[in-house]
């Protein structure tokens, strides 16, 4: 039965009742009419080009005034309250962790009771024995906002390295403490980025870093010069010495990591390509020299580990799908002696573990996982047989039998299972369960459709058993495709309200991505962006044609490079959507290159300053210059980004909706969500996590004209 049930009119003119006329009054934004950018010849007006400056006083006004216009809009929606309330309500369950044992000997795993704002880090001298809290990021700060984003343990396990960010930001600090007594030492590194702490012994770790950001700039401005550190324990970060530098191409980042037996350090260089440069050197050597294994970075490389004198090594060079090779260290230089351990086969590599004399290869196969087990001369043993559609996560060593390994779907939340290699048994270890919640409710198809150029494109549809494709259900569509990034199956406990209400839920893996290797991912790149967009636009007439939805019930979503797509396609074909979110969005294609890491896009993107036709090509895309201003309707828009995400700066989403809201597009809303002390997504902690899920989904669900049942 349906759980949705259509406003009454009163409701509906009560809320659009915003002024006399019916419309939304939007603050007017600072504008400066003068500034117009040359592109080889193609003049370019930014009237909004003051929104770029986000610690101005006359932005920050902006601000205020326009979540203030939301937060009105959003608080006359009759069920926001009980929307926020059933989501919290949904969340309230028990998450684990994967165990792993760690340098000490001890197991580490994280755990959430529920609603607390960030995972809590427990550890236990055995599987299954008593545990103790070992850091509880939770006690970080007042508010949740101090999100915990990784923990080091030194070779002996005498220190334990753990890094955090604050509100979202990409910038790193390092703490370390003593593992056995968990005292915090003075040790305290800041400014750092894109890095975890690396160790050298117990003497130290390298880390990489940027030069301290000006003043007031700290969000926004270009990010130049990623070196790497080491760190001596005991000393301050003004005593830390540089590990590796290239003055000669300041956009590229810097990785340096020690191999596990301590034997080789690996560097990594990457930003300004598909792939990464790589050095490795032996560190048993006294003087031994940098060898380059791949020079440029067209090209993934990665070193899996070292073990008994041969690096393993994943690439996608010569091999789209992806290979693993053997390369022994003493004569690594010589390309001759490298050997094809696991070849390209007929799905992608999108994971490699290693146990004791196995390997563990996750395939991308269709966008789902699957996991076979190797032996280290390449030949395939068996299949972990998993439950159905999802995505894998695995933790293991090859210095003991324990492997873990956690198991989601779109409609099943986490499953810990442990493996036992010998036997090929899988057994549950842990399971989260949600009250009230039957994932035997619902079903999960994947369906394959046809883009505009006749490019088969899979799809995601989750929705309640025995619904009747009439054209009437309420569906959320979502997209990304982009930066070799895959759309697994993955659970998310917030779209339960909308799955059970009747709701369809679709997720489609655009071109772009990662889902058939790196073929799949150039065909949305660059010159090939439109793809991505034809094939998000297909994926929405499909659902329409084969009666799961109607216009007047299809919302979509995308955050990110995903934001960027779904204002491009609104912009494209505001006639195929009722509501649309576009989250954290980079939404100005001619700019984008010139805030903090901005530029590390372009080998998806191309740049502006590249050439005149690459400059048109993004020019004729970019959501903030191709929206309409001839009355044209638009659908209902809410925006979302936050002061401090510092990967796409506000100013996209600033700019897009200062643009949207002076267009004639209609009456529909055209809103934008401001939060506050939070960042891209990355840490969020669980309260701002509600609070702006509630918002969005009392936003969709009015928009449609329905009301959603929250008294489950």
């Amino acid at each position: 039965m349906r759980k949705i049930i259509l406003l009454s009119s009163v409701a509906m003119i009560a809320l659009s009742s915003c002024n006399n006329s019916g419309k939304i009054q939007y603050p007017q934004a600072p504008m400066d009419e003068s500034v117009t950018d040359n592109y080889f010849g193609i003049e370019v007006k930014d009237p909004y080009r003051p929104l770029e400056n986000d610690t101005a006083a006359a932005t920050t006004k902006w601000v205020e005034q326009e979540n203030a216009v939301t937060e009105n809009y959003l608080s006359k929606i009759p069920f926001r309250k009980d929307i926020r309330a059933r989501l919290e309500k949904i969340n309230n369950y028990a998450r684990y962790g994967r165990p792993s044992k760690d340098n000490d000997g001890k197991y580490y795993f994280s755990e959430n009771n529920g609603l607390q704002n960030q995972n809590v880090i427990y550890r236990s001298n055995e599987i299954g024995g008593e545990a103790e809290v070992f850091i509880d990021p939770n006690n970080l700060s007042e508010d949740g906002t101090v999100a915990l984003t990784g923990i080091f343990q030194s070779p002996s396990g005498k220190y334990t390295a753990y890094t955090i960010s604050r509100s979202g930001s990409d910038w790193t600090e390092i703490y370390v403490m003593d593992t056995e007594t968990k005292e915090l030492l003075s040790d305290h590194i800041q400014w750092a980025k894109f890095t975890g702490a690396s160790w050298q012994g117990d003497e130290g770790f390298h880390y990489s870093a940027y030069p301290k950001p000006e003043e007031g700039k700290e969000f926004s401005n270009a990010n130049e010069g990623h070196n790497v550190y080491f760190h001596k324990i005991g000393t301050s970060q003004d005593e830390d010495k540089i590990s590796y530098e290239d003055k000669e191409n300041p956009f590229y980042f810097h990785q340096l990591d020690i191999t596990e037996n301590q034997k080789a350090a690996v560097l990594s260089a990457s930003g300004q390509g598909s792939g990464n440069m790589l050095k490795v050197k032996d560190l048993t050597k006294a003087n031994a020299q940098w060898i380059t294994l791949a020079p440029t970075q067209d090209y993934i490389y990665d070193v899996i580990d070292l073990i008994d004198g041969t690096l393993y090594l994943y690439t996608n060079d010569g091999a789209p799908k992806g290979q693993i090779l053997a390369v022994p260290m003493a004569t690594a230089s010589n390309k001759k002696t490298w050997k094809t351990l696991i070849p390209e086969g007929e799905h992608v590599i999108a994971g490699i573990n290693l146990v004791p004399d196995r390997m563990l290869i996750t395939y991308d196969q269709d966008a789902s996982n699957h996991v076979y087990v190797y032996d280290m001369k390449g030949n395939q043993l068996s299949e972990i047989q998993l439950p159905g559609f999802g995505s894998v996560g695995i933790t293991s060593s090859p210095k003991n039998d324990d492997i873990f390994y956690s198991f989601v779907s779109y409609t099943t939340p986490s499953s810990i299972y442990r493996y036992d290699l010998n036997s090929g048994e899988s057994t549950i270890y842990k399971q989260s369960e949600i009250e009230g919640y039957n994932p035997e409710d619902y079903v999960t198809e994947q369906v394959f459709y046809t883009s505009k150029d006749g490019t088969k494109v899979p799809m995601f549809i989750t929705h309640k058993k025995g619904i009747e494709l009439n054209g009437q259900n309420p569906t959320y569509l979502y997209g990304y495709g982009g930066f070799n990034i895959s759309l697994n199956p993955r659970f998310y406990s917030n779209r339960l309200i909308w799955l059970e209400n009747g709701g369809v839920l679709v997720e489609a893996n655009l071109r772009g991505g990662s889902e058939y290797g790196e073929e799949w991912h150039q065909q949305g790149t660059k010159m090939n962006k439109l793809n991505v967009f034809d094939d998000f636009i297909a994926a929405a007439e499909y659902l329409i044609d084969n009666g799961y939805t109607s216009k007047e019930y299809l919302a979509i979503e995308g955050a990110s490079n995903g934001g960027l797509l779904v204002g491009a396609v609104v912009n494209m074909r505001p006639d195929l959507f009722q509501v649309a979110i576009p989250q954290v969005g980079v939404m100005d294609m001619m700019r984008y290159h010139k805030f903090t890491i901005g530029w590390n896009w372009a080998s998806d993107y191309g740049t502006s300053e590249d050439s005149q036709e690459m400059a048109q090509y993004l020019l004729d895309y970019s959501p903030v210059h191709t929206i309409r201003n001839d009355g044209t309707p638009y659908p209902a828009i809410l925006i979302t980004t936050a002061d401090h995400d510092d990967r796409v700066v506000p100013a996209h989403s600033f700019k897009y909706a200062a643009t949207l809201q002076a267009a004639d597009t209609g009456d529909a809303p055209k809103l934008i969500r401001i939060e506050s002390k939070a960042g891209h997504g990355a840490g969020k902690p669980i309260s701002k996590v509600l609070d702006e899920s509630a918002d969005i989904y009392s936003f969709i669900f009015y928009n449609m004209g329905l009301t959603p049942d929250t008294n489950k």
